[in-house]
């Protein structure tokens, strides 16, 4: 569930993992890219490839923001820490609920409503795999957002129940799927 547009910002997603915590109603933390994890778009981000980008933005005292659903109008908060590590995009930041869609975001992760999150970046290197995937090598990191449906599906809050059916499951991806085919639909029309 990639996304490119004319300004070259493309967007992946990613849920929060069992690591991500919400604190007081406001703090949240957790990863927002695992390294060489495959999304559902065939692509790994290698370590390193955020480190440019996040040195680039702290030499000019600036930050990655942290937006609703990758919406550049609505910015919901403060990332207060942006780094990698062996694992990959670390984030801690807090939800600014002075905003109204702050307040929001809080209440719809405390419910478990949203639990995912995606980051909006210009690729500056990539390279194809011996496997055919597009790797990213270096990365300029412009937002991280909280986001409905994220690129990597394995990565979640809460363990799938053992018991669930595959017929369930392949439901679940159906609705998936045509969501983020409406999603699509609704974004060419904005072009």
């Amino acid at each position: 569930m990639q996304y490119s547009m004319d300004s070259g910002l493309e967007r992946k997603f990613c849920q929060f993992d069992d690591g991500l915590s919400l604190v007081e109603g406001t703090r949240i933390e957790g990863y927002a890219s695992l390294f060489g994890e495959m999304d559902q778009g065939g692509d790994l981000v290698a370590a390193g490839a955020y480190a440019a980008s996040l040195d680039r933005l702290a030499k000019k005292g600036r930050g990655v923001k942290l937006l609703w659903q990758h919406d550049p109008t609505q910015p919901i908060g403060i990332w207060d820490e942006v780094r990698e590590d062996k694992r990959g995009l670390y984030v801690k930041g807090r939800l600014l609920t002075e905003v109204a869609r702050g307040r929001e975001a809080a209440a719809l992760i405390e419910a478990g409503a949203i639990d995912g999150l995606s980051i909006g970046y210009r690729t500056v290197k990539a390279h194809k795999d011996d496997a055919g995937r597009r790797v990213l090598s270096e990365v300029e990191l412009w937002e991280v957002s909280l986001v409905t449906f994220p690129m990597l599906p394995e990565a979640r809050i809460g363990a799938k129940s053992e018991d669930q059916s595959a017929s369930d499951t392949n439901t679940l991806f159906q609705e998936l799927a045509e969501v983020v085919s409406d999603a699509r639909r609704r974004l060419a029309t904005m072009d």
